[in-house]
């Protein structure tokens, strides 16, 4: 792929900055049915408030304004507005056939707004990563306590979604698929078994960042698992980055990320939240405090991209950005 190289050239030299949270921006513009809908789905039977990622298609300016957002605050790394754009989400919408098209217009909006910063400062060359969220169903559990054995996804269904999603996400321009908010690791080797077909059937290596969630203060994942088994049920792919985002703020998930970086050859990515949710649901960490506990990050030399989950803005960012600029990347095994 024709920017890999400058990526894994760049990461040796600085820290990456990826962007910061697309829904906490979203809610700014207060989007209505009416407004989630646009001209096109005026008509769609079923209600759509909520999904972003059709914003893609309905309000592409809107988008386009978030991205262009975090790249004036320092982005190096842009993900796409495809969250949940697997059809196994999409269900929730009867959107299924319009996949292909949400992931490859998502990815063709960062890619034409980081080619335009590209360009303006070849210097910092700014790349799109292909959002592949970890869709509302898992592989690992039961959905129903009175049925343990059941699941309500199989391995290969995961697989089939994965692949159209990154299929499209790779047709559209992205430069790296992100495989996030992992909580059932059964749920990302389906995604990563996808992402290495199309490797295989396209003669590509394509630079992947895998991204667990930790869930609780047990240290796990949703699965049951630890950040170090989580690690080595990963790692039989020549991943570009691995590491946490969401659930916890920036205090909590630095253990984790030490386990990570001193028992990995890969790069090490965090975008925590800004906090925790209080009780309504809001994120209520100032940038500046934000920054002043990702400083332990860098101190102590666990990571080499670093940005921001829910409750994250432009100025998070920013703040992280200016930080960070100043403290040499953590040393990693990885090639182009």
């Amino acid at each position: 792929m024709k920017n890999s190289e400058q990526l894994y050239k760049v990461l040796q030299e600085r820290i990456l900055i990826l962007d910061g949270a697309m829904g906490t921006m979203l809610q700014r513009n207060n989007f209505q049915e009416e407004d989630y809908r646009g001209e096109r789905f005026k008509d769609w039977e079923h209600p759509v408030q909520g999904n972003n990622d059709l914003l893609s298609l309905t309000q592409p300016k809107a988008i386009e304004e978030v991205h262009r957002k975090y790249l004036d605050a320092g982005a190096d790394i842009l993900e796409t507005n495809t969250f949940s754009g697997t059809t196994i989400a999409m269900a929730d919408y009867h959107m299924e056939d319009l996949v292909y098209e949400l992931n490859y217009e998502s990815a063709k909006i960062a890619r034409k707004v980081c080619d335009e910063y590209t360009t303006k400062n070849p210097e910092k060359p700014r790349f799109v990563a292909g959002s592949i969220g970890p869709t509302n169903r898992t592989a690992s559990l039961s959905p129903d306590v009175n049925d343990p054995g059941y699941r309500a996804i199989t391995f290969e269904e995961l697989r089939l979604a994965y692949k159209q999603q990154s299929e499209a996400l790779l047709d559209g321009g992205s430069d790296i698929l992100l495989v996030e908010t992992i909580f059932d690791t059964l749920n990302a080797k389906a995604a990563l078994f996808a992402i290495d077909e199309i490797q295989e059937e396209r003669g590509i290596k394509i630079p992947i960042m895998v991204s667990g969630t930790i869930t609780d203060a047990s240290g796990r994942t949703l699965s049951g698992q630890t950040a170090e088994a989580f690690l080595i049920s990963v790692s039989h792919l020549n991943l570009l980055s691995v590491g946490f985002n969401c659930a916890l703020g920036a205090n909590q998930l630095t253990p984790y990320l030490e386990t990570l970086a001193h028992n990995s050859e890969f790069c090490i990515s965090a975008y925590p939240n800004a906090g925790l949710p209080n009780a309504f649901g809001q994120y209520d960490e100032s940038p500046e405090q934000m920054a002043s506990q990702i400083k332990e990050y860098v101190e102590k030399g666990l990571i080499n991209i670093i940005g921001g989950c829910c409750g994250t803005t432009p100025e998070h960012i920013k703040a992280i950005a200016d930080l960070v600029e100043k403290y040499e990347p953590r040393k990693f095994n990885v090639t182009a």
